[in-house]
């Protein structure tokens, strides 16, 4: 069987462009707890939040590092 391969440019792209909009997922998650924290600590949803940002950052930078080293290592 004949698989054709993606352009690395394209493949690049696919991978890509999904982490970056993780990345700007957790900056706007930051900036609404920044700018509502009162009223997320009020109604006891800070924690709630927190744990959304304390999840997302690891996994944006760990798939960040994933992709740097598949591209240096000439997989994409």
């Amino acid at each position: 069987m004949n698989q054709q391969k993606m352009p690395p440019a394209l493949l690049r792209l696919i991978v890509i462009f999904p982490n970056v909009l993780s990345y700007f997922l957790l900056f706007g998650l930051i900036i609404f707890v920044i700018t509502n924290y009162e009223t997320l600590k009020a109604n006891n949803n800070l924690t709630v939040w927190l744990i959304f940002i304390v999840v997302l950052a690891p996994a944006a930078l760990y798939t960040t590092f994933s992709i740097v080293k598949k591209i240096r290592a000439g997989h994409m």
